[in-house]
C-alpha cells in the first residue's frame, strides 16, 4: 500500500528540520485534533508527552511550530490546532498507517465481493460506497466510467420526425438512452439498418474499443450503408463517446454521517458547504480524475484542491483496475479534515483491491 500526496518532498524536508521534542509535542497537537476536533494547550501537552517538560517550554516550542505554519491559534485561548499545511506534514512525514482488523476484511470482502447472478456493476459500486461510508462515518464516493462497461446491444427508436432514442445495453445489465438528430428524409428501414451495424461490431466490446472498430468499418461501409444511415450511426455513437461528466457514474453515499460530529455553528456552516460541493458533480468527478492517475491511496486535504476550498474537507480515494491491470475508477471517502487517515487510508486501499479483483 502506498500513500501518495502532492508535497511529500517538501514535508519530508520540514521534517528533517524538527528535533525530536518538536516532533513529538507537533505530533501530539496534531492527534488529539484528529481524536477530538479540539484545540490543546501546553498544560495539557505537558501531561501527554512522553518527556518531561514544562508548559513554558512546551509553549516555546509551540511558538516555534506556529511561526513554521504547522499550526494555529483559533481563538485567543492557549490551545493550538494544525493548520491544513500542518495536516499534511503529518500525513506525509510522521503519520504510520494501521492494518485493517480481520473482521474488517471480511466485512470488506463480505460486502463487495459478493456475487449473484442478478447484481449489476452498478450494484456492487453502490454497496462498496456505501461500506466506505459505514466504516469511515464518513461519505463514500465511487467513480467508474461508462464507457469500460462491455456492451451488449444498441437499438434505434423515432420518437418524433427528426429524433430518435438511442437505446444501449450493456452485459452488466446497466441501460442509457441518448435522443439524437435524424437526417431528413431517412426512412424507417434506416434505423434498423443502423441498430444492425452497430451490433454486429459492438458486442462484448467497451466503448473504447467499438469507436475504433467502428471507425474502422465506416471506412469500407459506404458499399453496405447509405449516406443517410452513416450520418444517424455516427451520431449515435458519437453521443456515448465525448468523454463529458455525465458519462463519468458518480455514486455518493452516506452524506448524512457527516452531520453527526458537529460541535459549533461554524461546523455546521461547512458541512453545508461540503454538501454543496458533493452536488457539484462536474467539480468533484475533476478531482476524482486526477486520482486516476495514482499507483495507490491519494489524499486531499483542504483547499489544496478547489473543491474543498471552503468547506476545509478531505478526501481519501484510490483507484481500482480490471483485468487487464487498466484503471476503471476511483473510490474512497470524503470528510472533515479529522479524519482519521491512519484508519481510513487501508480501508479504501484493501476496498479498491477487492473490487479489482471481482472486476478481473
Amino acid at each position: 500500500m502506498s500513500a501518495e500526496t502532492p508535497r511529500s518532498q517538501a514535508t519530508l524536508s520540514a521534517l528533517a528540520q524538527l528535533d525530536e521534542r518538536s516532533r513529538e509535542i507537533f505530533r501530539q497537537i496534531v492527534e488529539s485534533y484528529l481524536a477530538t476536533g479540539e484545540p490543546v494547550g501546553s498544560r495539557n501537552l505537558s501531561r501527554i508527552i512522553p518527556m518531561t517538560l514544562s508548559p513554558a517550554s512546551i509553549r516555546n516550542v509551540m511558538h516555534d511550530l506556529e511561526e513554521a505554519g504547522l499550526i494555529f491559534a483559533p481563538h485567543t485561548s492557549a490551545g493550538r490546532l494544525p493548520t491544513e499545511t500542518g495536516l499534511r506534514f503529518f500525513v506525509d512525514a510522521l503519520m504510520q498507517f494501521g492494518d485493517l482488523a480481520e473482521s474488517e476484511r471480511n466485512a470488506i470482502e463480505a460486502q463487495v465481493a459478493a456475487s449473484g447472478p442478478d447484481r449489476s456493476m452498478e450494484t456492487v459500486l453502490a454497496d462498496a460506497s456505501q461500506l466506505l461510508s459505514g466504516m469511515s462515518r464518513g461519505a463514500g464516493v465511487v467513480l467508474t466510467s461508462k464507457s469500460n462497461a462491455r456492451l451488449k446491444h444498441v437499438e434505434f427508436v423515432r420518437i418524433e420526425l427528426e429524433k430518435a432514442l438511442v437505446v444501449l445495453v450493456s452485459e452488466d445489465g446497466q441501460v442509457e438512452n441518448r435522443i439524437v438528430p435524424i437526417p431528413p428524409g431517412l426512412p424507417p428501414s434506416a434505423l434498423v439498418e443502423a441498430s444492425n451495424f452497430l451490433n454486429a461490431r459492438i458486442r462484448g466490446r467497451t466503448l473504447t474499443e467499438a469507436r475504433v472498430e467502428l471507425q474502422r468499418g465506416l471506412a469500407t461501409a459506404k458499399a453496405e450503408l447509405d449516406g443517410l444511415t452513416q450520418k444517424l450511426v455516427e451520431a449515435g455513437f458519437a453521443s456515448w463517446s465525448g468523454g463529458d461528466p455525465a458519462d463519468r457514474q458518480l455514486i455518493v453515499r452516506g452524506q448524512a454521517n457527516l452531520l453527526g460530529d458537529l460541535k459549533a455553528l461554524e461546523d455546521l456552516e461547512r458541512i453545508r458547504l461540503l454538501f454543496d460541493d458533493l452536488e457539484s458533480k462536474r467539480d468533484l468527478v475533476d478531482l476524482l480524475d486526477r486520482a486516476e492517475t495514482a499507483e495507490g491511496v491519494r489524499i486531499f486535504i483542504g483547499s489544496e484542491n478547489k473543491l474543498f476550498s471552503l468547506s476545509g474537507s478531505s478526501m481519501i480515494v484510490a483507484p481500482y483496475r480490471d483485468g487487464q491491470s487498466r484503471i476503471v475508477g476511483v473510490l474512497g471517502v470524503i470528510g472533515p479534515t479529522r479524519l482519521n487517515y491512519a484508519r481510513i487510508v487501508p480501508m479504501v486501499d484493501y476496498t479498491a483491491k477487492v473490487l479489482s479483483r471481482l472486476i478481473g
